[in-house]
């Protein structure tokens, strides 16, 4: 992609997250990106396993703005580029990188209620090596969410406790590696009495 893109969250109509991803690849200057699980589906007669979006509701778009809004926005299903106000607001790239990594995987992968402030953690070995997200103990399972901030979505990845080390609350900003995407990060906290702890992911 030219200098000057970044990554966008398109809010697109119901069931039409796979159709917008198939137009926008046929779309110069913009990359697509539409992150998916395996979704077991149970009829009374039979039981289905089906690629389903992990944000319902929304494809990832990776494009110049201004210049390529309107061939985004013209895509069928496509019903607004989010953002504040009149401006649409760039995703943090390393969210992105972080939400391929997962995907990309063998781990489970499945949508996840959105959580904010938290203690920080990072897999330390092992296919998702250096990914960092949010732990939560769960009966006998531990799992770890990553969100996507703008969105207020989150996913889960089930983990062996072993892999994961702690990371240091602190706040600090995610530049994005293109330099024009920048974005402030939250700053962790705890949940009080709530042992689930969370964070936005890096």
């Amino acid at each position: 992609m030219a200098e000057g893109t970044c990554w966008y969250a398109l809010a697109v109509k119901p069931q039409h997250e796979f159709r917008v991803f198939q137009g926008l690849k046929g779309l110069a200057g913009i990359e697509g990106f539409l992150p998916s699980y395996k979704d077991k589906r149970i009829w009374s007669d039979r039981v289905k396993i089906l690629d389903a979006p992990l944000f319902p509701g929304y494809v990832f778009a990776r494009f110049e703005y201004p210049g390529r809004r309107v061939p985004v926005l013209r895509v069928a299903g496509v019903r607004s580029i989010i953002g504040s106000g009149h401006a649409p607001s760039p995703l943090a790239e390393e969210e992105i990188d972080t939400i391929r990594t997962l995907v990309s995987s063998t781990f489970p992968v499945r949508p996840w209620p959105f959580l904010r402030a938290g203690q920080r953690v990072r897999i330390a070995h092992g296919p998702l090596s250096g990914v960092e997200g949010v732990i939560l103990e769960q009966k006998d399972e531990w799992r770890m969410v990553v969100s996507v901030e703008l969105l207020q979505r989150s996913v889960s990845v089930v983990l062996d406790r072993s892999v994961l080390s702690r990371i240091e609350a602190v706040g600090r900003s995610v530049p994005s590696s293109r330099g024009k995407c920048a974005f402030p990060a939250a700053t962790p906290a705890a949940l009080g009495k709530n042992r689930s702890l969370t964070v936005t992911a890096r």
